[in-house]
């Protein structure tokens, strides 16, 4: 979501769900990684990624100029001779496609974590980040990760939190009439893995949340964005097409 709009403005049974396609016998995990899933109904894509593969954030490329699509990532990965195996937009971000909230890349903070109260989806509390460590994921809110800040070399921060100890965000209306088409992470209890999640078609939070929580044992998990989000996965045919995106994050692997 840019900031024009955000910044303006039970474990249960898995009944209903329905798991599409799995990876072909023999695949590599670096080379198939996303999946079509059925939630309620509801079609989703999930990409899972274990700790220790090449998952990055990125913002900008080698002379400083915002990144912003997906065809253009795909390039600066293809220098490394290095291809990209996924990739979704990855938290709220300005006009000119800073980030919004606290946003480190290879250990370096381009912006600061913001930990006041504001307006749109990334004010609704308790927002949070996503931090990737070298040998393991977290999704935190924000004023714990304030109190206790790990070492992340890669970090975004986003909002709202979807789950937050096995419990959904308490603003959530399972009745919200606000739709959308939604993406986030979650991660595990041990946090050794990650699955990043985008809905095929309009959701609300509460609904988008219960994916996490119930259908994907997730005990944290983060909105990244509404609307706007957009996924690259080739091995689905999936290439979205759409407005310049701000922080994009991605899975890399050898050619």
């Amino acid at each position: 979501m840019r900031t024009r709009r955000a910044m303006t403005p039970i474990r249960a049974s898995l009944v209903g769900l329905m798991l599409l396609a799995t990876p072909a016998t023999g695949a590599s995990k670096d080379t198939v990684s996303c999946r079509p899933m059925m939630f309620e109904g509801i079609g989703y894509v999930l990409c899972d990624v274990d700790a220790g593969q090449d998952l990055r954030l990125w913002l900008r490329d080698g002379e400083g100029s915002p990144i912003g699509t997906f065809s253009r990532l795909k390039a600066t990965v293809e220098t490394e001779g290095r291809h990209l195996v996924f990739a979704m937009n990855a938290g709220m971000y300005h006009p000119d496609r800073r980030p919004v909230g606290l946003y480190v890349e290879n250990g370096a903070e381009l912006s600061p974590l913001v930990h006041s109260r504001g307006g749109g989806n990334f004010g609704l509390a308790p927002n949070g980040v996503f931090c990737m460590t070298r040998d393991r994921f977290a999704v935190i809110e924000t004023g714990r990760f304030e109190r206790n800040r790990p070492d992340c070399l890669f970090a975004t921060q986003s909002g709202p939190m979807l789950v937050i100890d096995g419990e959904l965000h308490p603003r959530f209306l399972e009745k919200s009439d606000s739709t959308y088409i939604r993406n986030g992470v979650g991660v595990s209890a041990d946090g050794k893995h990650a699955v990043f999640a985008i809905s095929d078609g309009a959701v609300n939070f509460h609904t988008f949340a219960r994916l996490f929580r119930d259908a994907l044992d997730m005990p944290q998990a983060l909105y990244f964005d509404g609307s706007i989000s957009r996924l690259y996965a080739p091995e689905l045919g999936r290439d979205d097409l759409g407005f310049p995106l701000g922080p994009m994050i991605g899975l890399v692997a050898p050619n």
